[in-house]
């Protein structure tokens, strides 16, 4: 999750296709795209043996386009595939559990976060990110008010780097941009049309290059 542009970065969370292939080959064309930070890969309620199969294609794609692999399930399954962190949509105690046994030999972040409260607990913890909003949350065509304004009160005050769920829409990520966040993260937004997955990231990219805020060095 490193902060290489001056401006709000492309977060990717791979879409729930049971085809293991198909998923990585979707995955390795949103990557020709453009800039991507991270990738998170979540289990999608595969067991451990499957989703390794998964990942153990989608990793190695991920790492050679030089964005973060990171695994949302299984920690076993992120050491066996050598992914480089892990993404935890858990409870406290899990998040907790987490960042003392991985920290910093891998990437953890997440967090369940949905008011000011809770992301000040898990800022205690001091992951590498926290993300607000779920891996499944985008329903609807722009980013979730709350979750926007969450990432704006958390980027304006905190200095650990924050990720906010965008919408089904690929102009979701201008309003989380403007928040003033470092990442935002989209799902549907760029793989809900097979054929257009390279197209959707490239199209992100130049809105992120337009209309997002540099960061000060």
């Amino acid at each position: 999750m490193t902060i290489a542009e001056n401006r709000c970065r492309l977060v990717l969370i791979v879409p729930d296709i049971a085809d293991a292939s198909s998923q990585a080959a979707m995955v390795a064309d949103a990557l020709k795209g453009g800039d991507v930070a991270s990738v998170i890969i979540p289990q999608y309620g595969l067991d451990d043996a499957s989703f390794q199969k998964h990942a153990e294609k989608i990793v190695p794609l991920v790492q050679e386009a030089g964005a973060a692999a990171l695994i949302s399930g299984d920690s076993r399954v992120a050491g066996r595939v050598k992914a480089d962190g892990l993404h935890i949509a858990g409870k406290l105690p899990e998040f907790a559990e987490a960042v003392e046994n991985h920290v910093p030999k891998m990437i953890v972040g997440g967090g369940s976060a949905t008011d000011r409260h809770g992301a000040l607990e898990v800022g205690e913890l001091r992951p590498d990110y926290i993300f607000f909003g779920k891996l499944e949350g985008d329903i609807k065509p722009e980013a979730h008010p709350k979750n926007i304004a969450l990432g704006e009160w958390w980027a304006s005050m905190i200095e650990i780097p924050c990720v906010v769920m965008g919408g089904t829409d690929p102009s979701s990520v201008v309003d989380v941009a403007l928040a003033g966040v470092e990442f935002v993260a989209l799902r549907e937004a760029i793989f809900a049309d097979p054929t257009a997955v390279t197209a959707r990231v490239t199209e992100v990219n130049a809105l992120l290059d337009e209309k997002a805020p540099r960061f000060e060095d």
